[in-house]
């Protein structure tokens, strides 16, 4: 080695291996490669070719056939963080009610552990009026009136469950399929097996509301082990939609575009000498980053609504909301944005902080009259029976009281309701229904799990969950892990 040698320990790994021409690196090279999806097309989306690595956002993510004929072209999550309480909305049980301030039988609790709560807590009946509304005759508490009028719009699972009553663990489940940080969330395999139409706007976009970010952060956005391509971005309702979006003070729009193509060009370099397929995500997104200069505050500029649909949301101009962020999910989807998540906080309504009675009729009353707003908004203009809506945390309340500063309810994961409408969702339907007490499905068969939930997202979308599959550290994941039942009840 001479004076102009770059040292070995100065070395980035990848370049010590590309170094190696053809000997154990460049296998160990190949092999990583491979694993990575970069090479070997294990994994490929929707049953297309995988996705070229020149650095064009269009090779990644470029509208691709789904497997079969879709109902919806596009999902918006409305993800009521911290668990909404299906005994105060949507299970009416007389029987609760009448048993209330009782000791919760043992045949419901052996065996069983909660987050808070003791085995020999009181049952819990609510305080709040049920009513069946619309020819569905679907069961909806006076607490969320707005969603009540729609009720033949919708339809209800409840006998949801899930795995884990912890609330990050319980999020992740809800968003990946998995309790463990580091795989791709629903929005995201949705980009990777079909692509996206919108050219200005990402095609994974999340809008949070509520005092605080959800429990488990960006991983409930995360691309995980895909390119970061797929992952969800984050979008402010008010300011920039994205901090540091703007070009700086005194550099024309030219002069950036000049920029961006010149590190594209390096970017290019590296790729061809590297095969890394972040290189080509990263290009993606200077690209991204460049058209949304125009095409996000157009986005959040609402000045073309009128004010009719302003009061049907209930949105006040340049006010942050849940509302706002309902109306923006309706301007994403018809710009071709193939997922919105809406986080909205806080749920989490034990008695302490938060409690079920002055804590919980404000939660629902920030978002009762834009959800059902959305969902009209969405059928006038003719896009409902294309977008999935899904309503929903990632647990339910228990029916016993939890005694803390008042009384409210801890997490339950045996038994809780999910509402979903349009994109070929059979209006007006309830799948299952619990026991006398709302603790357990009345029929076991009646259980619907998360993996099952996702599995008929999917199928809506035109992809068999079963297909959608990327090959990871040997082996071939997916977002319903090795479960998933498409619920048949709800296809129309």
């Amino acid at each position: 080695m001479n004076e102009r040698d770059t040292p070995w320990e100065e070395l980035a790994r990848r370049d010590f291996l590309h170094h190696c021409g053809l000997g154990l690196g460049s296998i160990g090279l190949s092999a990583l490669l491979a694993a990575d999806g970069a090479v070997a097309a294990e994994g490929t989306p929707a049953g297309a070719s995988a996705p070229s690595l020149r650095g064009d956002r269009r090779d990644a993510l470029q509208p691709r056939a789904p497997h079969f004929p879709a109902r919806a072209k596009a999902v918006i999550q409305l993800f009521m963080a911290g668990g909404p309480s299906q005994l105060d909305l949507f299970d009416d049980k007389p029987k609760l009610k009448e048993l209330s301030g009782q000791v919760v039988p043992k045949s419901y609790t052996d065996g069983k552990r909660f987050a808070f709560l003791k085995p020999d807590s009181k049952l819990l009946g609510t305080h709040r009026t049920f009513q069946r509304h619309g020819e569905s005759g679907a069961i909806v508490s006076e607490a969320l009136p707005h969603m009540a009028s729609i009720a033949d719009d919708l339809s209800f699972i409840k006998t949801m469950h899930t795995d884990n009553f912890n609330h990050g663990p319980a999020k992740l489940l809800a968003q990946t399929g998995y309790q463990t940080f580091g795989h791709p969330t629903l929005g995201t395999w949705l980009l990777y097996g079909l692509g996206t139409v919108s050219q200005d706007l990402p095609g994974f976009v999340v809008l949070q509301s509520g005092p605080r970010g959800p429990r488990g952060g960006s991983y409930l956005w995360s691309n995980g082990f895909l390119s970061s391509s797929y992952q969800g971005v984050p979008l402010r309702s008010q300011g920039d939609p994205i901090l540091n979006l703007g070009s700086p003070r005194g550099v024309s729009r030219r002069r950036q575009r000049r920029a961006i193509e010149a590190v594209s060009e390096l970017n290019a370099l590296r790729l061809a000498a590297t095969g890394d397929r972040e290189i080509a995500a990263r290009t993606a997104s200077y690209e991204m980053a460049f058209r949304m200069q125009r095409s996000a505050p157009d986005l959040i500029d609402i000045s073309s609504e009128s004010a009719a649909t302003l009061a049907e949301y209930g949105v006040t101009p340049g006010q942050a909301s849940f509302a706002f962020n309902c109306l923006l999910a309706r301007r994403l989807v018809e710009r071709g944005v193939r997922c919105v998540t809406l986080f909205h906080t806080e749920w989490d309504h034990h008695g302490g902080g938060e409690n079920l009675k002055e804590h919980f009729d404000r939660v629902c009353g920030q978002v009762d009259r834009p959800t059902a707003a959305l969902v009209r908004d969405l059928k006038q203009r003719g896009m409902y029976d294309e977008t999935l809506v899904v309503w929903g945390g990632e647990f339910g309340r228990t029916p016993m009281g939890e005694v803390r500063k008042s009384t409210g309810r801890d997490h339950h994961i045996e038994a809780y309701t999910v509402a979903l409408g349009g994109g070929g969702i059979k209006p007006g339907i309830t799948v299952g229904e619990t026991d006398e007490l709302g603790f357990y499905p009345a029929e076991t068969s009646e259980r619907v799990h998360v993996h099952d939930l996702h599995a008929t997202v999917l199928h809506q979308m035109g992809l068999d969950h079963l297909k959608l599959t990327h090959r990871f550290q040997g082996r071939d994941f997916r977002l319903t892990d090795v479960g998933g039942h498409v619920v048949q009840q709800l296809i129309s």
